[in-house]
């Protein structure tokens, strides 16, 4: 027999990703209309295990959809790894009279979400918020068009001091594990090169790239490198070596760390949050458990948390292709 859904949790674990607040906001006014009470979760799983549980209704949420962060914090959990540290969690779940927990985060956050429902058979629903857009499933998870959006504007303007100087950028990108957000930024602002986790291109292919640019007539250029990439073992090591090799070149490197994380959400991904926020109560209120709120072709779908924790998302091999034909 399906548990009747009445109260609902939710909260954000892992890193921050802007759009996270809007998808607070969105399950909190879709509980607010079904005429369910929401209550939200500071700190993510820690705050769960602390009981750090706060009533929500239609007016806690007001003016934070066009925030960056998310105003429920977020936090590493290592207690919420072991099966004592979940059961402390159960049970203040139960104390608090809940019935189910919207999670919005990345695979770590989600692989916590499916152990906890096999574990207690307890409802849960995963939205995808994470800036590397890197979980199966999904074409795009919540923020990740604003976090191209930022390395866009900031490699423009890096390009305006590129260009004054005769000077080679080296600016390097989150993206440990995957190239989405270097290929993407890159292919938008016009990168001479771009290097990413998935294609080694090697010490020589790089610096007959940067030869090409040069005899072309380029007085400057701008490499894109994703912190992942096996090119070198860090963008400071590419840097030495293109100076040793071609000291034409006047080499300067930009590293734009957690900037990427910050700043108002674009209109894609408060839209995105919120069309995934309605759907994850929805999907809760129909008997659904254990799924991740993803979208295909514009449309929402719902995939099981073990498919889209089971692997990282591939990089698109066309973008790679007018990468190459855009840096001739």
């Amino acid at each position: 027999m399906t548990k009747k859904i009445n109260k609902i949790a939710v909260f954000t674990s892992g890193g921050d990703s802007p759009g996270m607040n809007s998808a607070i906001r969105s399950v909190v006014r879709t509980c607010a209309f079904m005429k369910l009470e929401c209550v939200a979760i500071y700190r993510g799983y820690q705050g769960m295990i602390d009981g750090d549980f706060k009533p929500m209704n239609a007016r806690s949420v007001n003016n934070i959809i066009n925030k960056g962060g998310t105003v429920l914090k977020s936090a590493r959990c290592e207690e919420f790894r072991t099966p004592e540290g979940r059961k402390k969690a159960y049970d203040q779940l139960v104390k608090a009279k809940i019935d189910a927990f919207v999670v919005i985060g990345g695979n770590g956050s989600f692989a916590g979400a499916q152990l906890f429902n096999e574990e207690f058979d307890f409802p849960v629903m995963g939205i995808p918020g994470t800036i590397d857009n890197d979980i199966i499933g999904t074409s795009y998870t919540i923020g990740f068009d604003t976090a191209i959006n930022t390395v866009v504007e900031v490699i423009d303007k890096i390009r305006d001091t590129a260009s004054s100087h005769n000077r080679l950028f080296f600016v390097e990108v989150m993206g440990r594990d995957v190239g989405h957000i270097a290929l993407n930024a890159g292919v938008g602002a016009g990168a001479e090169e771009i290097l990413i986790p998935e294609q080694n291109l090697g010490l020589e292919r790089l610096l007959d790239s940067l030869k090409r640019s040069k005899k072309s007539g380029k007085s400057s250029s701008i490499v894109i490198v994703a912190e992942g990439d096996k090119t070198g073992k860090n963008v400071f090591e590419l840097k030495e070596y293109v100076e040793e090799h071609l000291p034409i070149y006047d080499v300067r490197v930009s590293v734009l760390g957690h900037m990427q994380r910050g700043g108002n959400p674009t209109c894609f991904d408060r839209v995105l949050a919120s069309r995934m926020g309605v759907k994850s109560v929805e999907a809760l209120l129909e008997g659904k458990s254990n799924y991740m709120v993803g979208i295909r072709d514009t449309k929402l779908v719902l995939v099981p948390i073990k498919e889209a924790i089971s692997a990282h998302t591939a990089i698109d091999e066309e973008l790679i292709r007018v990468s190459d034909i855009m840096t001739t």
